[in-house]
């Protein structure tokens, strides 16, 4: 017999429901989606990444390669802003993220942007957040939610955030690099390690945080999270709530395009393959065209570079794989075989597209 969900606490705010949902780029987890899951109890998160990109603010014909770079990013926080309003708009009085890469050139602005707009949370992967409370000291009720995916890289975090900056995280997310979708916080040879799995990185990051610092501090459990029986699972191992991704993609407020979602829709467990990135760390993908070539090494890839997005960039440093943003932008805008379609392990479980609404209730029910 399921037992009633507890809610959850991330520094000042109080979720009535513990589900994060998960921050997806590029504008596949935009203002629609993340204010339909607030309004619906959970934290709703806006991806920051490349937001710019598809914006009345970049011109993407522009050849100058240093003034496309600068109007990029300068897109990216003008773009941020406008989301981050319109889904406070969509959502007075939820609970509203932005997930933002560490790895991206333009992380301190977005961060400093994001906690100037009055966002709740900050999440931040894709690179150990080390900075974080810096760029957001001004703005202390700003709840600060680093990803990690091991006991060891949060000791570490937790170690440099109280000596240089005298707090600690207000929540950590625990991604389990064996079922995440996108980019994965792991080795290619470390995928399959089952002491990265949450049954085994959880219970020991909950006991670090409650007796070596004796901190309450809540734990998220992150990828392969699908159903209630899952979020139960999770709890019962000690963490404090879940994160959401993929199931919320085939939703009707998600804001990729209808061809992303019916592809979601449509896919097979077996289309599930792990994908090389220009950004060093493996990705688990939805098998297309696009990703048949990357696999097989493609010659014929565009590898130009866009806008020198990343902090470390194979594409264009050394001219291999491909540039990640314009293949994610290709998928976002429902170019279903030339794009990059990123999912978690569950993929092929959807059986409709579905109102947030409708999906939460059944997650908490």
């Amino acid at each position: 017999m399921q037992i009633l969900l507890p809610s959850l606490q991330i520094g000042h705010y109080f979720a009535r429901y513990p589900i994060i949902q998960g921050g997806m780029g590029i504008r596949i987890s935009g203002a629609n989606l993340a204010a339909a899951v607030a309004n619906a109890g959970g934290i709703g998160v806006i991806s920051a990444v490349a937001l710019g990109l598809n914006s009345p603010y970049f011109d993407i014909t522009q050849t100058n390669v240093g003034k496309r770079r600068e109007q990029f990013f300068e897109a990216n926080r003008l773009a941020l802003i406008d989301e981050i309003q319109k889904a406070r708009k969509l959502s007075p009085d939820g609970i509203l993220a932005v997930n933002v890469m560490v790895a991206a050139q333009d992380y301190e602005t977005l961060v400093r942007t994001s906690a100037e707009q009055g966002i709740n949370l900050i999440i931040s992967g894709a690179g150990l957040p080390m900075q974080l409370p810096e760029f957001t000291a001004d703005y202390p009720e700003v709840a600060l939610v680093p990803i990690v995916s091991s006991t060891r890289a949060a000791r570490i975090m937790c170690r440099k955030w109280e000596r240089n900056y005298g707090r600690l995280p207000d929540a950590f997310i625990v991604e389990n690099p064996n079922s995440a979708g996108g980019h994965l916080g792991a080795k290619l040879e470390e995928l399959g390690d089952r002491t990265l799995d949450a049954e085994q990185v959880i219970p020991e990051l909950v006991t670090y945080l409650q007796q070596e610092l004796g901190k309450a501090i809540p734990v998220i459990a992150a990828g392969g999270v699908w159903d209630r029986d899952d979020i139960d699972r999770m709890i019962a191992i000690g963490a404090s709530g879940v994160q959401i991704g993929t199931r919320f993609i085939t939703t009707d407020e998600c804001d990729a395009d209808i061809r992303y979602k019916e592809f979601h829709l449509h896919a097979q467990p077996e289309d599930v393959v792990i994908i090389s990135s220009p950004v060093g760390m493996p990705g688990r993908a939805l098998r297309n065209s696009f990703v048949e070539k990357a696999i097989a090494g493609d010659a014929n890839l565009d590898k130009r570079c866009l806008a020198s997005c990343l902090h470390n960039c194979k594409c264009r440093d050394e001219q291999k794989y491909y540039c990640i943003i314009k293949v994610l932008d290709k998928a976002a805008r429902g170019d279903i075989e030339n794009g990059l379609i990123f999912s978690g392990s569950n993929a092929g479980r959807a059986k409709r597209i579905m109102p947030v609404a409708e999906l939460m209730a059944e997650l908490v029910a």
